[in-house]
């Protein structure tokens, strides 16, 4: 490795702070705690970010004039193992970038805001970061695209954020917006991949053209399969960016990462998934987020219950009560009585599940108040999907009209698999 002399100290004290940095976010039910990743056995070593393959991408900022696209996910990892992450075993990607002397001349922040404390659907100001003196421009604000004044001078673009794999989850419509811009502007963009945790199935509605919006902005299945790095590939080969244009992409692979890996994200994606049950759940459960019915959201048990005071008391042996907290502010059915299901318990899934939403519709004694019609076709991606709860279709039925689709996206996605 060649580094600018000016930095070579500095990068090789950092370079060795992170020797043989993996993702301490494994799962591996069964294994002993492993301190790094010589203890692991061979072909099981821990998960490496791309964050961490600080080697791979510091070369190619050094000289730059750069942004970040950053939020509070956005960090380099110190040990590895298969345990959950502690505050004091990471840094930020932007406070070390900084530290180790990269230009960064902006912040680029997506929904929730550049440290993660910003409600869902919540208005994020532009600002200046306290830590870092850097100014931070919000993507989940007045605009959803960089504007073209805001790249202005810049050489390159790092976007650096934890995915969850579900099409309404608004982190990768701000990457495809991000990388149109960019394509307009002639600047290259750098993915520096992390794992997605529902990434080892597809399943869900596939969006449809006129229903795309920030909640889904191309023609993908609910649950999509692929990490972050691998999406950003399919948008700008498949010609999905505006009039068909490309961006000079580059993606700083992931290591020891397989179809197969669960992964355990060791930073909250979202103020609310606070945990892997809810993070596995949520495909099937954020789809109330369409429908007047509460997700947890103003609980400690975010995407892991449902419940609404307009279901039938009588059928369930579960309530709460949602007041505001961290990340919801004013909860749906606020301070009322919720009947429901408790599903924090549940075992891990590998489908996008049906059963819980039909099941509260079956169980709303006044059905004109269940859906927020526009709403639920948003983050369906289709009106089918809400026309075949209200006429009473099983499971089975419902998912059976999505093979065909998933069938052809399969063929798309085999293109674009890395790991």
């Amino acid at each position: 490795m060649i580094f600018l002399s000016r930095f070579k100290n500095t990068v090789l004290l950092w370079l060795l702070i992170l020797s043989s940095c993996g993702n301490p976010g494994v799962k591996d039910r069964g294994k002993p705690e492993l301190s790094s990743v010589q203890d692991l056995p061979e072909n099981d070593a821990a998960v490496v970010v791309g964050a961490n393959r600080v080697e791979e991408y510091l070369p190619l900022l050094q000289g730059k004039k750069i942004a970040v696209v950053a939020n509070q996910t956005s960090v380099i990892f110190r040990n590895t193992g298969y345990e959950m992450a502690k505050t004091e075993e990471y840094t930020h990607l932007v406070d070390s970038l900084v530290s180790l002397g990269v230009a960064i001349q902006k912040v680029f922040a997506p929904e929730h805001g550049f440290r993660g404390d910003a409600d869902a659907g919540e208005h994020v100001e532009d600002s200046v970061d306290s830590r870092t003196g850097l100014p931070v421009i919000s993507l989940y604000g007045p605009n959803r695209k960089p504007g073209e004044e805001q790249l202005d001078g810049l050489d390159l673009v790092v976007f650096d954020i934890q995915d969850v794999g579900v099409r309404f989850y608004t982190y990768i419509a701000t990457l495809q917006l991000l990388m149109e811009a960019c394509a307009e502007k002639g600047i290259p963009v750098m993915v520096l991949d992390r794992p997605n945790p529902n990434g080892w199935y597809v399943d869900g509605p596939t969006m449809e053209p006129q229903n795309a919006g920030f909640l889904g902005m191309t023609p993908i299945p609910l649950v999509y399969g692929l990490t972050i790095g691998e999406y950003a590939k399919m948008i700008n080969e498949e010609g999905w960016l505006e009039n068909g244009i490309r961006v000079e992409l580059q993606v700083i692979p992931l290591q020891h990462y397989t179809r197969q890996t669960r992964y355990s994200l060791p930073v909250r994606p979202s103020p609310n998934l606070p945990n892997d049950v809810s993070v596995n759940l949520y495909p099937s459960l954020g789809l109330f987020e369409g429908t007047n019915v509460n997700a947890g959201r103003g609980t400690d048990f975010q995407f892991q219950r449902y419940g609404a005071p307009f279901m039938d008391s009588t059928a369930y042996d579960f309530s709460y009560k949602p007041s505001p907290n961290f990340g919801s502010k004013n909860p749906k059915h606020n301070g009322e009585r919720c009947y429901g299901k408790d599903l924090s318990g549940y075992p891990e899934i590998s489908e996008v599940s049906l059963q819980w939403i039909i099941d509260a519709y079956m169980h709303t004694l006044d059905k004109k108040v269940f859906f927020n019609t526009a709403g639920f076709t948003r983050h369906a991606g289709t009106e089918k999907l809400q026309q075949q709860i209200e006429a009473g279709l099983s499971e089975k039925e419902i998912k059976d009209s999505w093979k065909e689709d998933l069938e052809l996206y399969q063929k798309i996605r085999e293109k674009y698999i890395r790991y």
